[in-house]
């Protein structure tokens, strides 16, 4: 478990230098989490770091068990009137280790993806720990898509990992770097040229 933390942590720590140092003015950007700015996401960040079991429950049935209205309602709660000052709201939770009722590696899951949908607009990159990328994916790979997973997916389709010993599901190779076989089983784009074989992941119906 302290592992899982430990990178965790490090991602939190890696994302707040990241925008420390970017263009505050482009966080108005759409992000490739449909609907939410770039702004918006770095807000659903200090939200999920602050979330904990029984205050996600609560939160859920506030909102009528509609996930993506309670999740709407954080962003509104935690982003700040400026991105200076959502930034400094996601510096002072960055060390926190509360959690919604999920497996621990969705805290990877969160961390890494979101934190595409906040670099690859603003043009900035990160070198993501493999470990950390791997064992968000296998979680991917396991969980039913009801749960915003790729079970289905990787039920029809091979992901191959070319910087990594790491091969999940059966069928058509879809072949490319870990992180960006990652985006593409949480619903994100991909740059071009990122994969091949992406053909096989048109939905078959």
């Amino acid at each position: 478990m302290d592992d899982v933390w430990s990178m965790v942590h490090a991602e939190r720590a890696a994302l707040i230098d990241d925008l420390e140092g970017s263009d505050h003015r482009r966080w108005s950007q759409p992000s490739p989490c449909p609907g939410w700015t770039v702004h918006d996401v770095v807000a659903h960040l200090v939200d999920t770091a602050r979330t904990t079991r029984v205050g996600f429950v609560l939160g859920l049935a506030r909102a009528g068990f509609d996930f993506d209205r309670q999740n709407a309602r954080g962003v509104t709660r935690e982003r700040g009137g400026s991105p200076e000052e959502t930034l400094a709201r996601l510096r002072a939770v960055a060390s926190r280790r509360t959690t919604p009722p999920a497996p621990l590696d969705s805290r990877l899951v969160e961390e890494i993806v979101h934190g595409e949908d906040v670099r690859r607009p603003l043009g900035l990159r990160r070198a993501y720990p493999a470990e950390a990328v791997a064992r968000a994916l296998r979680l991917q790979a396991r969980t039913p898509a009801s749960f915003g997973g790729a079970k289905e997916l990787v039920a029809r389709v091979r992901l191959t990992a070319t910087d990594a010993d790491l091969a999940l599901g059966e069928g058509p190779e879809v072949r490319g770097p870990a992180l960006a076989l990652l985006l593409v089983a949480c619903g994100r784009p991909t740059a071009p040229g990122e994969l091949t074989g992406v053909e096989a992941l048109r939905d078959p119906a």
